[in-house]
């Protein structure tokens, strides 16, 4: 007998499991009574004392996954494997993703934020592992809006309270260089535009420490900047042939799409060069422009340093020079006296010109404000003056008198025009 029991209804121990429909249950083979009826899932504890269990308390409750659900984690595994990482990416994107949909919010959004939460869940996974992933490629990946992309990216970061570093840029340069096509010649590519591909990444990674020591990265989206500088990079490693060819063209030639800044940030970086290349005294005389500049840019980088501080002065360096000279060393000042006074002796013309102050874009060029139109106020000096207010206006006491005789007339002949009415 299974479990030492015996039949309610006749006290049999003639016990036998049945089968129906794959459920399990235990009859008593004397009478026919069905002793357990309907157990579709049981605990431990219930299955040896042979008690029945609702569904909603069993085991099985947790265990269910809607369909939603199943195919958002297949999606995962298979964005993974697209993108060929390795199983403990794929493991720990799995969790985020299972984390992430207990929420009732992530279980009540549109069918588009659940899409998305897929790459989301990735893409977290490959930041915490500094694995070089960008937001761009996830969206390309799986057809999916950046702006939609993005929030879901900062709801999910915020409702799992997860730590997610920054980007490396350095990496990230490296792995958006490779997907470049100019590494090989091939029928799309001529010969004169295929490029060393150790060259080219060692130039472009000097070109976007350059920009990022020059405020061009902070607070913007790092492929644009990438783009420009790869760009540069190619074009001045062998200048006499690729000037002519357009930032469009490299990138229809490099198979990769042209973000819409890169055009601008391109000439942020030129203007940058430009203002280097004034320092250099072998290039001083040869009166370049943004396009002449680019055969240059291997001199400029190799005095990068240097140039940057001789072009452009720092707030906090003023400011440690102003208190280094209120604080005193006497001989020092007098030389810097001496200096000034000879400077101002030259002519305006020949005088050396100052550092320019730099700056981040956005306060060198501030946005629009629009000016607040003025309040039109016309006083004509018939308006009514409140009781409260109308103290300002009494100076002497004899005002006061006339203002409380004047005030007691009013009542009084308010008061009598509601005793006698016409």
């Amino acid at each position: 007998m299974p479990g030492g029991r015996s039949c309610p209804d006749c006290s049999s121990t003639e016990l036998v499991e049945d089968s129906h429909y794959s459920q399990s249950q235990l009859v008593c083979s004397d009478c026919g009574c069905v002793v357990t009826e309907g157990v579709l899932t049981t605990t431990f504890a219930d299955e040896g004392n042979l008690r029945e269990v609702t569904y909603s308390r069993s085991t099985g409750e947790n265990e269910q996954v809607s369909r939603s659900q199943q195919r958002g984690l297949r999606r995962v595994r298979d964005l993974c494997r697209v993108l060929q990482l390795p199983s403990t990416f794929e493991d720990t994107a799995v969790t985020y993703y299972q984390q992430a949909y207990r929420h009732s919010d992530i279980r009540a959004a549109r069918l588009q934020k659940k899409e998305v939460l897929v790459g989301c869940c990735v893409l977290i996974t490959c930041r915490q592992h500094n694995w070089p992933l960008t937001m761009a490629t996830i969206c390309s990946l799986i057809y999916a809006d950046l702006d939609v992309f993005s929030g879901t990216y900062m709801q999910i970061v915020k409702l799992l309270g997860l730590d997610v570093p920054s980007l490396c840029l350095a990496e990230l340069v490296k792995t958006y260089c490779s997907s470049f096509k100019l590494f090989q010649a091939s029928p799309s590519v001529p010969a004169k535009y295929v490029e060393d591909k150790e060259k080219m990444l060692s130039r472009t990674l000097q070109l976007v420490e350059l920009a990022s020591e020059t405020w061009l990265v902070t607070g913007r989206h790092p492929l644009p900047i990438i783009t420009a500088a790869t760009f540069l990079a190619w074009q001045s490693l062998q200048p006499s042939g690729r000037l002519s060819c357009s930032l469009a063209r490299f990138c229809k030639l490099a198979n990769v799409d042209l973000p819409y800044p890169a055009a601008t940030r391109l000439q942020e970086l030129l203007a940058i060069l430009l203002q280097m290349a004034e320092q250099l005294a072998w290039l001083q005389i040869l009166k370049l422009n943004k396009r002449s500049v680019v055969k240059h840019i291997g001199d400029l980088l190799q005095h990068r340093h240097t140039l940057v501080r001789k072009t452009f002065r720092d707030g906090t360096g003023e400011t440690e020079a102003c208190e280094r000279e209120i604080q005193g060393q006497g001989q020092e000042q007098r030389q810097g006296e001496e200096v000034e006074n000879s400077c101002l002796d030259l002519p305006v013309g020949k005088r050396p010109a100052s550092p320019v102050l730099l700056l981040p874009p956005c306060m060198l060029k501030p946005p629009k404000q629009l000016r607040p139109t003025p309040l039109v106020c016309t006083v004509t000096g018939d308006e009514n003056i409140s009781d409260s207010e109308i103290e300002q206006y009494l100076r002497t006491p004899e005002e006061v008198k006339d203002f409380q005789r004047a005030q007691a007339a009013s009542l009084a002949a308010k008061s009598q025009s509601v005793h006698n009415p016409p």
